[in-house]
C-alpha cells in the first residue's frame, strides 16, 4: 500500500505502507486508509517525529560503541590460522535508509504547513 500526505502549503509526499504506517504510529494516529494531521496537531506531531530520529540515533550510536567493544575483544582472540573462515573484507556499512533520512520531508512539510495554518490530510 501507498501512503499520499497532501498540504496546500507544500504539496504531497508518497512514502511506502509500512515506512508510512511507522510513521503515523509514532504520530498516534490510526493507520487507515484515510486521516488527517490538524494545524493544532502539528507541533505535536512534529516533536514525536524528532524525538523518534533523536532515540534512533542514541541507538545506533550505541550499537556502534557495542561494535567496537566487540571488536576489542575479538582483537584480544588469536587469529585463525592461514585459509581460515575470516574474511575482513565481507563486513561493511549498512545500506539501509535511515528513519532520519525518511522522516524529514515529513517534518519540513509539517513545519510548512503549520505556518501556513493547513492540515495535513492522507489516503492510499
Amino acid at each position: 500500500m501507498i501512503y499520499e500526505f497532501r498540504s496546500r502549503a507544500t504539496g504531497s509526499i508518497v512514502m511506502m505502507g509500512q515506512v508510512a504506517e511507522k510513521m503515523l504510529g509514532i504520530l498516534g494516529k490510526p493507520t487507515g486508509p484515510q486521516g488527517i494531521i490538524t494545524v493544532e496537531q502539528l507541533p505535536e506531531a512534529i516533536a514525536r517525529l524528532r524525538a523518534a530520529i533523536a532515540d534512533e540515533q542514541r541507538a545506533r550510536e550505541a550499537a556502534r560503541e557495542a561494535a567496537h567493544a566487540s571488536e576489542r575483544a575479538a582483537s584480544a582472540l588469536p587469529t585463525p590460522a592461514a585459509g581460515g573462515e575470516y574474511d575482513d573484507e565481507e563486513a561493511g556499512p549498512g545500506t539501509a535508509i535511515s528513519f532520519e533520512a525518511r522522516a524529514q520531508p515529513l517534518i519540513e512539510m509539517f513545519d510548512r504547513a503549520r505556518a501556513g495554518k493547513r492540515d495535513v490530510p492522507w489516503g492510499v
